[in-house]
């Protein structure tokens, strides 16, 4: 582990494993990773179990199925997994409480959130700075019906079905967009009134794309993660310079990355690891190309690194690979411009998160690769791997509680 957590103990219960987590503001642990070899592995995968999507957290990652049933796996902290009591943290897929029925999950710091087939947003985990933490998910206050939502380190925003944007927790940078600096423990309007397809939250900001394909930010801009040409924070959207139609957007600890409708990729914002993949470690105010002339479906900003899709379903990444998170097989300082993902595999989409990345191909098969001593890559231990590993198939709790 990198850090560690006061207070958490470590047991073990059939493969289930409370452990600590990495804390704000604590210190590196000196004991290297644990690393396997992905081809050495015989474990019992869920490469049959139909996801419709995976969300990459900090220390977690959650699923949800094609009819609808959340799983979520690794670090418990605070009640992350959505699991309810006991506080235990898994190794392999558990189902979410409550019976709900999701169309999507977004996997943040130590917090998760979802939005129902019906509309309705829920949120568990970590408290955001205004609420208290929970195990099980908790409806979003407000009764607004979401079409999607995003939840980072200490905020979540959602956009509603008719295109209305609303943000709730921590806004010590900005990042709600309301024009205020006033943390909210409900949803606050987004000051504009644009009309958005979909939002991305960040570490501090937040992003998205209107249904006419402008693309604005708000929020944290200490490292030009806004794109507007500046560093300097922005409590209401700013647009995006460079005048680009993005069709999405995802927004990373730091930085930005966006896909524009004709499949050409560009990033903005921190770059000390090579994250925006543009062939250099410089940051950059304003979109800057990814280099390769690859063209991308998707893109997914994580801590220090990003990932994407072609669409032909190949995946690449680039940026941070400490942990392997970069998926070329590799345990390196990393890469400033797109590298294949090892292993053949089709993907419909890739979740890129803290120190992991976890995708789901088109047969709806899930893998996770890069840093594991949390659990969250799935596979049933917590090793780290620089290769995709199939995500193990869920188990029941309470078939092996007392």
């Amino acid at each position: 582990m990198r850090t560690a957590c006061e207070g958490v103990a470590v047991a073990t219960l059939l493969g289930l494993m409370v452990a600590g987590c990495r804390g704000e503001g604590t210190a590196p642990s000196t004991a290297a990773p644990v690393k396997v070899n992905a081809e050495a592995l015989d474990v019992a995968d869920g490469r049959g179990f139909p996801y419709r999507d995976v969300s990459a957290g900090y220390d977690h990652t959650c699923g949800v199925t094609r009819v609808g049933a959340a799983y979520c796996w690794g670090d418990f902290s605070f009640g992350a997994l959505g699991i309810g009591p006991p506080p235990l943290s898994t190794t392999r897929p558990l189902a979410v409480v409550g019976g709900h029925s999701f169309a999507s999950l977004s996997a943040g710091a130590l917090r998760t959130c979802g939005v129902t087939l019906s509309g309705e947003a829920y949120c568990w985990g970590r408290s955001d700075g205004t609420t208290a933490n929970s195990e099980s998910p908790v409806a979003v206050a407000g009764g607004l019906s979401f079409a999607t939502v995003s939840t980072g380190f200490n905020h979540t925003c959602g956009v509603t079905r008719s295109g209305e944007a609303y943000c709730w927790g921590d806004n010590r940078s900005g990042q709600l967009g309301d024009g205020t600096t006033a943390s909210s423990a409900t949803p606050v309007a987004v000051a504009g009134g644009l009309k958005f397809g979909t939002v991305s939250v960040g570490g501090g900001h937040t992003c998205g794309v209107t249904r006419s394909g402008e693309t604005y930010c708000w929020g944290d801009n200490r490292s030009g993660q806004l794109g507007d040409g500046t560093t300097a924070n922005s409590e209401s959207p700013v647009a995006v310079a460079g005048g680009l139609s993005f069709a999405t957007v995802s927004t990373g600890g730091g930085h930005t990355c966006g896909v524009t409708r004709s499949g050409e990729a560009y990033c903005w914002g921190d770059n000390r690891s090579g994250q925006l993949g543009d062939g250099t470690t410089v940051n950059s105010e304003s979109p800057v190309a990814v280099a390769g002339g690859l063209s991308f479906a998707t893109v997914s900003a994580g801590r220090d690194h990003t990932c994407g899709v072609t669409w032909s379903g190949e995946a690449y990444c680039w940026g941070d690979n400490g942990d392997g998170e970069i998926g070329n097989g590799e345990f390196s300082r990393g890469a400033n411009q797109p590298v294949a993902v090892v292993g053949g595999l089709k993907f419909g989409a890739v979740s890129a998160g803290g120190f992991h990345t976890c995708g789901v191909t088109l047969s709806g098969g899930a893998y996770c690769w890069g840093d594991g001593d949390a659990g969250q890559l799935g596979f049933g231990g917590h090793a780290g791997t620089s290769k995709p590993l199939a995500v193990s198939a869920p188990v029941d709790l309470l078939s092996i509680l007392p």
